[in-house]
């Protein structure tokens, strides 16, 4: 099948039109610090019929230019999804996997789960020494790929809701890849961030430091390898990558580096349409991702907690910052210890996500810390990730979150395919018990098994207002953190009443039981706050920036798209 070319010259010009304004919110949020570092810099584009906000600029005026032309928000989200795999390569991707929720216009709502799987030769032990510590090879190298679901996601959700041709979709991709981009500042600092990690593997040296270096600000990066792969799914769909000799090329690194994944493992892979984990709250609807990703189950724990004091405490108070870290802590301990692939393990979600256990594990929140309990791995009866939001002109909504774990995955390219592999085997209990790359502590539920879905915290989300009609858009990064971001961004839109550029750019905090800390971000909340909190028994690490919130809000004029001003995403609309 050949491609329709009508859109290509306007996708050249994507990188020069519908760039993101700064925001400018009524003031800094009451409850952050003085001077915190993002108040009033969230990038917001409006739209009066549609919009797309991602991890990057080009991919969103790529979603955008398809709406343009006759596409829905499927469309645009699966161009948006394979030009991120061109333009923002530590974490959109063809090697690694994903989560979409989508609402169409009628009301239904579907979500489809093309999350990685572990290869047939895939071990309990595969990644433990000889004293049953965890090893580095489930984060870097061939060892550490799981059998990638991106391709079969993007192609399965356009074949069942597309209405433009596969082709038209995704040769925006195709022409970026071969023709080039040009590196922004952001994309620069990200690839020098992780060159000791890519310049390990011969192919990854060649795709990401031309010359032995990253690549300058304004630089053209041309990929000749990813284009080829890439045309060969235009040309066959799934069977372009799964079978043939994409499948040859996947097949051969991992016989040159050590890793699992077999002809017969890609050829089995198959993306799973779920139906979605509906929460309530306030008189709101939320729609969120049911197991293997535990992001609207554990997401959903903690906002029928909080949905117990109303009205809340004013945000950035003790009152509240102890509230939202004693609730994380208890919907954190149940995700660690309950939840898992459901082919694999019998998830027990209707009683995680009643009101009647909420109201149990709220009866045990009191003036203080309570510690997390001692974690028992035992058998009981999901860095760089990204997210994209769109809703088209119909009102058809769709939000994405997909990932190759790790910055680069497994920092590992395929020589002659021009993609990275994930490392989503760290994903898993590699050793139950003990902490994963993000510190997570989980049970025999999340063990490894052949065949089996790593757990994920990936979140993606779509809020319906109390009047039923599509509200808000959202999803991030950040590994277990996106729970409690996505969490933030709606409690601060619906409780505290926050225009959404002010509730993306507020200061988060984050508890997932063990480590026993409540995380915050630096600079983001008084010290008298912190102290006490201190006080009440909390340990409080403060440090660093997390996440890359890209959100979508109904206005009365249309729509506001805002990207994270942590990161370097943009917005498109119009």
């Amino acid at each position: 099948m050949r491609s329709n070319r009508r859109l290509a010259p306007l996708i050249l010009l994507v990188a020069a039109c519908g760039q993101p304004r700064a925001a400018t919110p009524p003031g800094p949020v009451e409850g952050t610090a003085s001077g915190w570092e993002f108040a009033e810099r969230s990038r917001v584009t409006d739209g009066a019929r549609a919009m797309v906000v991602s991890g990057s600029g080009i991919a969103s005026g790529v979603g955008r230019d398809i709406l343009r032309h006759g596409g829905n928000a499927v469309d645009a989200a699966v161009a948006v999804g394979f030009a991120l795999a061109v333009v923002h390569p530590e974490a959109g991707n063809l090697g690694g996997g994903g989560f979409a929720v989508i609402r169409l216009r009628d009301g239904t709502v579907q979500t489809l789960d093309y999350r990685e799987t572990a290869p047939s030769l895939a071990t309990r032990d595969m990644y433990v020494d000889e004293r049953g510590e965890p090893t580095e090879r489930s984060v870097t190298g061939h060892l550490a790929a799981g059998v990638p679901g991106a391709v079969a996601g993007l192609v399965e959700s356009h074949a069942r809701h597309g209405r433009l041709p596969f082709a038209t979709v995704i040769e925006p991709a195709i022409r970026l890849a071969r023709e080039g981009y040009v590196v922004d500042e952001h994309r620069s600092r990200s690839i020098r961030s992780d060159s000791a990690r890519l310049s390990s593997f011969p192919a990854s040296r060649a795709s990401f430091l031309p010359g032995g270096a990253p690549p300058v600000p304004g630089t053209t990066l041309r990929q000749p390898d990813l284009a080829a792969t890439l045309d060969a799914i235009r040309e066959r769909g799934t069977a372009g990558f799964y079978t043939g000799p994409v499948a040859d090329l996947i097949v051969a690194e991992m016989a040159r580096g050590g890793g699992l994944i077999s002809l017969d493992d890609l050829a089995a892979y198959r993306a799973i349409w779920r139906d979605p984990i509906t929460l309530s709250y306030r008189g709101h609807t939320i729609y969120s991702m049911p197991p293997a990703s535990s992001g609207g189950t554990t997401m959903g724990e903690i906002l029928n907690i909080m949905e117990g004091y109303a009205p809340l405490p004013p945000f950035g108070s003790p009152a509240l910052l102890h509230l939202e870290a004693e609730a994380m802590r208890r919907a954190f301990t149940d995700r660690n210890t309950y939840l898992g692939d459901p082919a694999f393990v019998r998830n027990p979600v209707d009683r995680l996500l009643s009101k009647a256990y909420a109201a149990d594990l709220r009866r045990g929140i009191g003036d203080r810390a309570t510690p997390t309990p001692a974690f028992a791995p035992g058998p009981r009866s999901g860095a760089s990730t990204t997210h994209y939001s769109v809703v088209d002109q119909d009102g058809n909504a769709v939000s994405t979150t997909t990932t190759l774990n790790d910055s680069y995955g497994s920092a590992v390219t395929v020589t002659g395919a021009g993609f990275l592999l994930n490392d989503e085997m760290d994903d898993f209990a590699t050793a139950p018990g003990k902490p994963n790359m993000y510190g997570l502590v989980q049970g025999e539920a999340n063990a490894i098994a052949p065949g089996k879905r790593m757990l994920s915290a990936m979140t993606p989300s779509i809020v319906l207002g109390p009047d039923g009609r599509l509200l808000l858009v959202v999803g991030t990064p950040g590994g277990p953190r996106i729970i409690t971001m996505v969490y933030h961004v709606i409690s601060n839109v619906i409780d505290h009443r926050m225009p959404l550029p002010a509730a993306v750019a507020a200061p988060r905090t984050h508890h997932q039981g063990l480590p026993d800390t409540l995380r915050v971000e630096h600079g983001g909340f008084p010290p008298l706050a912190l102290d006490s909190m201190r006080t009440r028994g909390h340990a409080v690490g403060v440090g660093g920036y997390w996440g890359d919130v890209e959100a979508i809000i109904r206005t009365p004029t249309g729509w506001q798209g805002v990207s994270d001003p942590r990161y370097g995403g943009g917005g498109a609309g119009y």
